[in-house]
C-alpha cells in the first residue's frame, strides 16, 4: 500500500477505506463503552500512586495502529475512568449526560466545523443563532442574537466581567478628543486600575478573582461581601459596601450575583441586587451557571425572578442541564454593549458580510475557532420537549429536600446549610466523637470511599456565623439517583466513619490517598 493510501485511511473522508474503517472503530468504541457501563463499579482505577503507576505514555516510531492502540487506551482510560451516571458520584457539578448529548458529540466531531465563520459552520452558525434567541427569551431579555456559546462558566464570566469594566470606563473617562475611553484603542487609564472595582459574594465562583487578575487588574480589585446564614449575598452589607466604595471615590464597575452557588446552591436576591446596581451606576452581571437550569423548570423558575433585569448572564448545559462538556453560553442583554470587543478581520468577518447579514459569531466570541457546542442543547430540546426536560431537572430540586429531611432524622449525621437548589452540606458527627477529629474525620471518609471506588462525595468548608467546619457535600442533580440510593451511601459514610474513627483518634490511621 503506498503512503498516501495510508495517510487517507488514517484521515476521516468521503475514501470507501476510510468510511469502512471509521465504522468499525467506532463500533468497537461503542462495544467499549456498552461493556464500561455494565460495570457497576462507580470506579475503578484506585488511589492516585496505584493510578500513577499505571499510566505511561510511550508512543512507538511506526504505531500500533488503531485497534491495538484502542485496545490500551481502553484499559488505560476508559475502564479506569469515574462513572459520572453512577447514583453514588455526587461530589461536584458532574452531570450524566443525555444520550442525545452523546450523540450529538459524534455528528459535532464528524463534521469538525468552526463557529468562527459562517462558510466554516452555515448550518451550524444559523442554528447557534436560534438557540441563543431561545435562550434570551427563557431569561426575559427578549428577542435578538446578543449571546455566544463558550467553553463554560468562568470563559462567560470573563465576558461579563471584561465588558462592564470597559463599559463603566467608557462611561467615566474621556480621551483627549472629549469622546469616551476606549480601553479597547488606548488600554486602561491609569488611575483605573485602581479605582475601578467588581463585586460580588464572599460565595461567588472563584473565576471573579481570577478573570480579573488576567485582565491585569488584579485581587485587588474584587470586593467581596458577606453572605447570610442561607449562604446568599447579604445585600444590606452590599449597600454598606457600595456606600464606602463611592465615598473613596471608587468606581464600582458591576455586581456579580450568584445563582446556584458551587457549594450550597444559594441563590442571589437578584431583584434588590439590581436595584443597588442603578442606585450607585453598575453593571449586574448573574452566574447563573447551574441555577440557570431553572429556566426549564416547571416548578421552580419563580427561584430565578429578577434575572431578566441583569446586564449579561452566565450559563452552563455541562452541569444541571445534563450535557456533555463542554457547553455554556453568555447573554448580553443589550447587543450595543457588545462595541467593547468587536473586531473585524477580513479574513472571517468583513464589514461586507455583515452588511449582507451573514452571521458574524466571531465577533461576540472570545474564542476564535470554537466547537458547535450548541447542538447538544438544540437536539436535546427538540428530542424531549421542555416539559419533560424541566421535570428531570426539578426531580434534583425535590431529592434534595426529601435527603436533608433524612439527614435530620438521622442520627450521627447533621446538616450544616438549609438546601435551597440541588445541594446538600452535611457532616458525620459520631456520638461523643472528640470534636477536634471530626474534620480529619469527614475528610477521610470522603477519600476512603473514592480510593474503593464505593462513592464519590465532596468534601468543602462551611464558614458563617455560626460555624467554621469541614463539610461534606453531595450535588443531587442527577435525574436518576433517587432517596433510596442517597440513603444506601449515607448508610455508607456512617459505616466508614465507625471503622476509621479510632485510628484517627490515636493517630495511627493512613490516608488513602497517598
Amino acid at each position: 500500500m503506498s503512503d498516501l493510501s495510508k495517510h487517507r485511511q488514517a484521515l476521516f473522508c468521503n475514501d470507501p477505506a476510510s468510511i469502512a474503517d471509521y465504522e468499525r472503530a467506532m463500533t468497537d468504541a461503542v462495544r467499549a463503552v456498552k461493556a464500561w457501563l455494565q460495570n457497576d463499579k462507580m470506579y475503578t482505577g484506585g488511589s492516585i500512586s496505584e493510578l500513577r503507576s499505571q499510566i505511561t505514555f510511550a508512543p512507538a516510531k511506526d504505531g500500533l495502529g488503531v485497534d491495538k492502540a484502542l485496545e490500551r487506551l481502553v484499559e488505560l482510560f476508559l475502564n479506569k475512568s469515574l462513572k459520572v451516571h453512577h447514583p453514588h458520584s455526587l461530589a461536584h457539578l458532574h452531570c450524566p449526560t443525555m444520550v442525545t448529548s452523546q450523540i450529538a458529540e459524534v455528528l459535532i466531531n464528524a463534521t469538525n466545523q468552526s463557529m468562527d465563520s459562517w462558510d466554516q459552520s452555515p448550518a451550524g452558525s444559523l442554528m447557534e443563532v436560534q438557540l441563543i434567541d431561545w435562550l434570551r427569551q427563557k431569561v426575559g431579555y427578549g428577542s435578538g442574537q446578543a449571546g455566544v456559546f463558550t467553553s463554560g462558566g468562568t470563559q462567560s464570566n470573563l465576558m461579563g466581567v471584561l465588558l462592564a469594566r470597559d463599559w463603566c470606563v467608557a462611561k467615566n473617562y474621556t480621551d483627549k478628543d472629549g469622546k469616551p475611553w476606549s480601553v479597547q484603542r488606548d488600554g486602561i487609564p491609569s488611575d483605573a486600575m485602581q479605582k475601578v472595582k467588581v463585586i460580588c459574594s464572599e460565595n461567588a465562583h472563584f473565576s471573579v478573582q481570577k478573570n480579573m487578575a488576567m485582565m491585569g487588574m488584579g485581587f485587588q480589585s474584587v470586593v467581596t461581601v458577606p453572605v447570610n446564614d442561607n449562604a446568599q449575598m447579604d445585600t444590606a452589607a452590599l449597600e454598606s459596601i457600595m456606600t464606602d466604595l463611592q465615598n473613596q471615590g471608587n468606581l464600582v464597575a458591576c455586581v456579580v450575583a450568584t445563582a446556584g452557588t458551587t457549594d450550597a446552591g444559594a441563590i442571589d436576591d437578584i431583584k434588590t441586587i439590581r436595584k443597588l446596581c442603578d442606585r450607585f451606576g453598575a453593571w449586574l452581571h448573574v452566574d447563573a451557571a447551574w441555577g440557570g437550569a431553572l429556566l426549564l423548570s416547571n416548578e421552580y423558575r419563580d427561584m430565578l425572578d429578577g434575572i431578566e433585569l441583569t446586564d449579561s448572564v452566565t450559563l452552563d448545559f455541562h452541569k444541571h442541564y445534563f450535557q456533555s462538556i463542554s457547553c455554556g453560553a453568555f447573554l448580553l442583554k443589550d447587543e450595543a454593549n457588545y462595541r467593547f470587543m468587536h473586531y473585524e478581520a477580513e479574513y472571517l468577518n468583513s464589514a461586507y458580510d455583515e452588511e449582507h447579514g451573514v452571521p458574524n459569531l466571531v465577533s461576540k466570541s472570545l474564542q476564535t475557532t470554537r466547537r458547535f457546542d450548541a447542538l447538544k442543547l438544540w437536539f436535546t430540546v427538540e428530542a424531549l420537549g421542555e416539559e419533560l426536560y424541566g421535570s428531570m431537572i426539578d426531580h434534583g430540586v425535590k431529592l434534595t429536600r426529601e435527603v436533608a429531611e433524612y439527614i435530620r432524622a438521622t442520627d450521627g449525621l447533621e446538616l450544616l446549610v438549609e438546601p435551597q437548589f440541588a445541594s446538600v452540606l452535611f457532616r458525620v458527627v459520631p456520638k461523643d466523637y472528640p470534636a477536634e477529629f471530626i474534620d480529619s474525620l469527614n475528610q477521610n471518609v470522603a477519600d476512603e470511599l473514592f480510593a474503593r471506588g464505593e462513592a464519590n462525595i465532596g468534601v468543602t468548608r462551611v464558614i458563617d456565623s455560626k460555624q467554621n467546619v469541614q463539610s461534606l457535600k453531595m450535588t443531587t442533580l442527577s435525574p436518576i439517583a433517587t432517596l433510596d440510593n442517597v440513603k444506601a451511601l449515607l448508610g455508607q459514610v456512617l459505616t466508614e466513619a465507625d471503622r476509621i474513627g479510632d485510628d484517627i483518634k490515636n493517630g495511627t490511621y493512613t490516608p488513602p490517598i497517598d
